[in-house]
């Protein structure tokens, strides 16, 4: 008989929570057992929405007085550190946060050094990773299906806080090869460095061409000059892709289509971005419960490979200020948003 895992939420105003609370009902071993966020009127709602036992306006307390087996955190960026922090000290077994990680060097250093003294297990919320068409599309490359990786082209219209990682990430479950270096053609734009509640804090518009160990290269596009997937869809966080060509084939996936091409071999199609995504978060949470029962079954989306990612969109941003290629050795430079608002505006 499988466990079955006890389940809270931190943060329950917006659509990203009621997205995880759908995807309980694919979730064979999870089950919803508290919710936290600090406005009491939203928290009565979302708790009598999903028949939630367990409502917290503090989410410490929660930690405390709930034996939590997964917290999904839907906080801003600016405070993933402290919940990471509160959620390991109070016992919690592991923790998916909502991307972006974190907005710029300082954060990536705090967070690398968590990650080194913590037992506690993390990842981050790139739910697209885990969509059932994404999975059969990575499975496909990774084992092989195109040949050997040669170029990949990945995009977002969102900036880089709110949909660039989601790309990044991308880039890496399709390609096993480290990146080593990155060159930024284009970083413009000041309006989305301007704090906002949300704090997804990123440049209006990034294009860069990323290096891999093997060889093989990634153009990377992101804001506003990248490529509508669909230009009658008005909505921009609908308009994501990324393409690999390999030494055999290519794959394409985009938020609402498909493509594959093996030698003669074409297919194509279409697919529900929302149903995919449903299951996408579930699948996610599901791979957490596999981490959870096994030390060695590392979930993808584990955070130090979003520190790898992290730390390559540092690097993307300190190419665009110097104007030359960056590698990943280099520290990322301090107080990179300051820099980018005082040079981009």
């Amino acid at each position: 008989m499988s466990n079955r895992y006890r389940c809270a939420i931190v943060g329950v105003s917006g659509g990203r929570a009621r997205g995880h609370a759908e995807a309980f009902a694919h979730m064979p071993r999870g089950e919803l057992t508290a919710v936290s966020t600090r406005t009491a009127e939203n928290l009565r709602r979302f708790a009598d929405q999903w028949d939630v036992p367990h409502a917290y306006t503090d989410y410490t307390e929660m930690f405390r007085e709930q034996d939590l087996d997964l917290v999904l955190v839907n906080t801003p960026p600016d405070v993933r550190l402290e919940v990471l922090e509160a959620a390991d000290l109070n016992g919690v077994g592991s923790v998916i946060v909502e991307k972006p990680l974190a907005l710029q060097g300082e954060d990536w250093q705090a967070l690398t050094q968590f990650a080194e003294q913590s037992r506690l297990k993390v990842a981050i919320n790139h739910q697209l990773h885990y969509q059932p068409r994404r999975l059969a599309l990575q499975k496909l490359v990774r084992r092989g299906g195109i040949g050997t990786i040669r170029r990949l082209d990945a995009s977002a219209r969102m900036n880089m806080a709110y949909q660039g990682t989601h790309v990044l990430q991308a880039v890496h479950a399709f390609q096993p090869s480290p990146p080593v270096a990155v060159s930024t053609s284009l970083l413009r734009g000041a309006t989305g460095l301007e704090p906002n509640p949300r704090m997804h804090l990123a440049p209006d518009e990034c294009e860069a061409e990323i290096r891999f160990a093997d060889g093989s290269t990634a153009r990377f596009r992101c804001g506003t000059n990248a490529p509508a997937d669909n230009p009658e869809d008005t909505r921009i966080s609908h308009h994501k892709q990324v393409a690999v060509t390999g030494e055999t084939g290519s794959v394409q996936w985009t938020m609402t289509r498909w493509e594959t091409r093996q030698g003669d071999r074409h297919h194509h199609g279409t697919h529900d971005y929302h149903e995919e995504d449903i299951m996408g978060q579930a699948n996610m949470c599901e791979a957490m419960f596999d981490w959870l029962e096994d030390d060695t079954a590392v979930h993808a989306l584990n955070l130090d490979a979003a520190l790898r990612d992290f730390r390559l969109m540092l690097a993307m941003y300190m190419s665009g200020l110097s104007g030359r290629p960056e590698s990943l050795e280099v520290p990322p430079m301090p107080d990179l948003l300051t820099e980018m608002r005082s040079r981009l505006t």
